[in-house]
């Protein structure tokens, strides 16, 4: 390969590797599968075998991606860890060609600006003058994915800027960093519920808010919308940048937490199963108003 790349393995039970491919593949078409579970030396010399395959865990598969210098790896890896955490995948994580403790502060690198409509995501230690009528969004993500790097983001926050939010309750269902409470507030927002499955992300999204001086950001654990505070009664809003299967399994629940006509972006759905979300919208009683799309990803404005 030419250029410097990074190799991220996602080490599982072979029991996962179908879905930790397809949650994979999201990232790169280019997979290295390593799984030995029927591996069998019948009718094979052994020592013609390499000793990796002869002593490779048969009931363990690896998935491995190839990230490109230029390409941000954190962004990857938050992404990755979100999703299978949603799933309840246990995943292991390596990097080969890059020291773990260089890993940490390696997303700064490939951070900059991301003007997106009246809305610019600007790192949180940078310098930048806000030009009239636009809303920026400071944010020092972390580990947690939702930067505004990766296009399942940047197409909620497109959508989000069309509604208007004042003084509405807004639901952000697998919260990442937060930013899409953060925005939300930004642009008038009462409060703001966020949630994710990922204890990490729950803390970066906390410090995210806080540093921003939102007190109307609420973040906490919950599995979907099992630990949702629901005592204020149902939202205005609702935002969930997850992957397809989940937001299917969520769609038929949304009524009890959401208000009629209350808009609800979706958003981390591949190209491949858009038709899957419009069907099972349609089934649960609700009208497309808006898609976007951007590469081979797709979001959705229901309502």
């Amino acid at each position: 390969m030419a250029g410097s790349w990074t190799k991220l393995t996602a080490v599982t039970d072979t029991a996962h590797l179908d879905t930790v491919s397809a949650i994979m593949s999201m990232l790169s078409n280019g997979l290295m599968i390593e799984d030995y579970s029927d591996f069998s030396l019948d009718g094979m010399y052994g020592a013609l075998v390499d000793d990796a395959i002869l002593n490779a865990d048969p009931n363990e598969a690896k998935v491995s991606l190839f990230v490109p210098e230029e390409k941000n790896l954190a962004e990857y890896r938050a992404f990755l860890d979100e999703r299978f955490a949603a799933e309840k995948i246990p995943v292991r994580i390596e990097l080969s060609g890059m020291a773990e403790e260089d890993f940490a502060e390696a997303w700064k690198k490939y951070y900059s600006p991301i003007p997106l409509g009246r809305i610019t995501v600007v790192p949180a230690w940078m310098d930048y003058e806000e030009a009239p009528g636009e809303v920026v969004i400071r944010m020092d993500p972390g580990m947690a994915f939702g930067t505004g790097t990766h296009e399942t983001t940047r197409l909620v926050l497109r959508l989000m800027q069309d509604e208007d939010l004042s003084g509405r309750r807004m639901l952000d269902v697998g919260c990442g960093s937060g930013i899409l409470s953060i925005a939300a507030a930004k642009l008038g927002a009462k409060e703001c519920f966020a949630y994710d499955i990922d204890p990490v992300a729950v803390r970066v999204a906390k410090d995210n808010a806080e540093s921003g001086g939102f007190e109307n950001i609420h973040v906490g654990v919950s599995d979907l919308l099992a630990g949702v505070d629901r005592t204020g009664g149902k939202f205005d809003f609702c935002t969930a940048n997850i992957v397809a299967d989940i937001i299917l399994r969520m769609l038929p629940d949304m009524r009890s937490v959401l208000k009629d006509g209350a808009p609800l972006i979706l958003s981390g759905v591949i190209e491949k199963r858009a038709e899957d979300i419009r069907a099972a919208a349609k089934a649960c009683g609700y009208r497309i108003e808006k898609e976007l799309t951007e590469n081979d990803w797709i979001a959705f404005l229901l309502r």
